[in-house]
This record gives C-alpha cells, structure tokens and sequence, in this order.
C-alpha cells in the first residue's frame, strides 16, 4: 500500500500479532542430545509454559510476573528491555528483524483489556501450531555449507532449536479492538469491503495510525515473548547438560516475524519509494546487502526460517535479491495446511500420534492430545516440495533441512 493513499487491515496481518520463528544453534551433536532427549523435553515442558489454562483469560500464564508498568516497557522496547532486565545476550539483538523492537509503538493506542491479558502471557508458547522443537541440521541436507557455516551450523548432525509463537491474547485483543473501530472508520471515509475480517482504515488516518502503533507493540511483545522463552530454553539447556548456555553455543541464528505490516522502501514501477507492506502467513526475506540488514547478514542475506509439521521438519534459508525485485523481500513462512483442525482431529487420535512418532524417534510432549491431533504431519503439504519450489523461482535459497527429535506442544 502507498503511505499516503492506502489502507492498513488487521485482517491483512492477522490476529496474533507478529507470530513468528526464532531459530537457536547449540555446541551438541546428535550424539550427544539423543541420549538426553526424553529429559531435556521433558525440563522444557516444565518450564515453558504451553496451551491453554492457568489465567482468567483461559491462557498458558508466564513464569515472569511484571506490573503493569513493566509490561509497558515491554511493549515499547521489545527485546531491548529483555537484555537490560537479564533475559537476554546483548549480541541477541542483531540476530533479531528490526533488532526486536518497531519504534512506532505507542502504549496509550492499546486498550486496558489488551494490557491485561498480555501482562500475564509473557514468555508462554500458547497454542494450535505453536510450538518448541528440538532439531538436527543434518549434514546431508546442507544446500550451502559455506552460509550454513556463517549461521554457525558445521557439526555433523548438529542440535538446533526452534520456537513458534507470537503475541498472544495481547495482540488478538489489539486485532479485536481495532476491527470493531474500524467498522464505522470505513463509513466514515467511504471504503466498502465484501468481508469484515477485511475492515482497514487509511493508513495515514487517526485511525490507522493508531492501530499501526498499538500493532507495534504487539509486534515488541512477541519478540520479548520469543526471547524470554530461549532464556528459559538456555536455562534448561544448562541443567541438562551441565554446561553454561555460552559454552553450549546457545547463540540465535535469527529471529522472523510472519504476521505484521511495516513501512520500507521496495521498487515500484522502477523507482525506489516507501510503501506499507502487510505480511500475513509471509516471511520477510530481503537480499543480500540491505542496508536494513545487520552487519553480519550483509554478505548472504537474511535468515528465513521456514516452519513444517512436527513429524516432517523444517528449514533454514536467505532472502534473495530476486525476492527484492518481484515479491517485495517476501517468501513462504510455512508448508501450509492440506485440511481444516476438525478433519486432522477425525483421521488420528492424540495419544496414537503420540506413541508412533516416539517410534519414529520424535519425542513429543503436549498439554492437549486433541491438540496434537490437529497438527498432525498428514495435515500439511510437504515442506520439501514448498521450500523447493521457492528456490526453483529464485525467492529465497535453501541452505540446511532440520529434522525434528524432540517437540513441545501446546
């Protein structure tokens, strides 16, 4: 959308605000982690909190209690506040999109209800397709093994971590706040839409405006909730296997938003202008050199972490400057469903799913079978073929397949 001219939707970012992956490289080897994977599962599971329950809102409560002012800063500053308040690395910073904090949030745009919800959902995963998993980056499926190597993954059948989540009830309450003030806005300036889910307003209106900085904070919410998470995973990491999280290598390989909208500057009709782009179910994945890039993503462009199922896997690979040219630095974020929650949970049982993966060594823990069913790996189209198919067109590039060990639902 053109800043000036176009329209801003909640539909067209999605109701949990800047869900996303984060992906976390370790020290250890398959031989290493495969012994230990019932255990280490089990530890996180105690102490991530996952699924529904525990808060008045019905959803998973947080292991951090902060006040309402200190959630505040949360939704200001993002990750900044995270590692000045010890939950985090100062290098994690640059291995994170917009370094974990949009400027533009503004507190006093997001509702007391909003507020509510979200101080008690810091550093909860939640649930439906979010997840924690443990994978190998096997050295067989690396496409690239020099940026592989930059991303510091080199180890023959090397562990990573990936976590799936993003704002919480805080953001759906942003979306639901704002849709229902956009009903009348649209009134107001004559837009008519054929679905409300669609509902928008300028983006240079009040109203647009408004919800673009309380979308901010949603968006440095869920990056503070991804990273509170990989604190506790480095915790866990650490009780494990009795080595502190730096000498484990417990760095962040990147950090991707799928779901928000933010202003940059693409080529339009071959002239460079800013416009407002929304990214829904989409990863942004800009090429290398971008000046938005940290310093040590300029040479092989930006991470994408592109989520699976829990039964097939996932991979890692960069923005293109192909993907500048014709997709405005923007690629797959996932495989995508093949059928609805309802029918997956009438093809398999929970606890079924459960007992064959663990044969097929993944082990999983969860908080509700019917849960487990509906993310069943039958359920999603073959990440192999979406990710390849990506790369054939030139948008973003494979660099490793990750293979799934070790899987917390919510």
């Amino acid at each position: 959308m053109d800043p000036e001219t176009g329209v801003i939707s909640p539909g067209g970012i999605g109701f949990d605000i800047n869900c996303g992956m984060r992906l976390i490289r370790t020290n250890l080897t398959v031989k290493e982690v495969q012994p230990k994977i019932k255990e280490i599962v089990d530890t996180l599971f105690k102490m991530v909190p996952a699924g529904v329950g525990a808060s008045s809102y019905t959803e998973a409560k947080g292991f951090i209690d902060v006040n309402k002012s200190q959630f505040e800063e949360v939704a200001t500053s993002g990750v900044e506040w995270c590692v000045e308040n010890g939950f985090g690395w100062k290098e994690d910073l640059e291995r994170i999109e917009e370094h974990g904090r949009i400027k533009e949030a503004d507190i006093s745009k997001v509702s007391s209800k909003a507020i509510k919800r979200g101080m008690e959902q810091l550093g909860t995963l939640g649930s439906g397709n979010h997840y924690l998993e443990i994978q190998l980056a096997q050295k067989n499926v690396i496409y690239d093994k020099e940026i592989a190597k930059k991303f510091g993954i080199d180890l023959e059948d090397q562990a990573v971590i990936m976590v799936h989540c993003g704002s919480r009830g805080f953001g759906h309450q942003i979306a639901t706040d704002y849709l229902s003030s956009f009903i009348p806005a649209m009134r107001k300036y004559g837009i008519k839409i054929p679905d409300p889910q669609l509902a928008c307003a300028p983006f240079s209106s009040k109203e647009g405006e408004d919800y673009y900085k309380a979308m901010a904070c949603a968006a440095n919410m869920a990056f503070a909730n991804r990273q509170v998470i990989v604190f506790q995973i480095r915790k866990a990491f650490e009780k494990v296997f009795k080595q502190d999280a730096e000498s484990l290598g417990m760095s962040i390989v990147y950090d991707v938003a799928h779901n928000v909208a933010k202003v940059e500057e693409h080529k339009v009709d071959g002239e460079k202008k800013k416009v407002l782009v929304h990214r829904k179910g989409s990863t942004r994945c800009f090429g290398p050199g971008h000046p938005e890039l940290a310093q040590i993503f300029k040479e092989t462009g930006q991470p994408v972490i592109v989520g699976g199922s829990m039964e097939t896997g996932s991979f890692l690979c960069v923005g293109t400057e192909k993907a500048m040219e014709e997709t405005f630095g923007t690629t797959m974020h996932g495989s995508g469903r093949t059928m609805s929650r309802t029918k997956a949970k009438r093809l398999v049982r929970g606890d079924e799913l459960q007992k064959d993966m663990e044969k097929r060594g993944i082990y999983v823990r969860t908080v509700s079978f019917a849960g487990l069913a509906e993310e069943a790996g039958f359920a999603y189209k073959p990440i192999n073929e979406v990710v390849e198919t990506m790369d054939i067109a030139g948008i973003s590039k494979r660099i490793v397949a990750l293979r799934p060990i070790g899987n917390l639902k919510g």
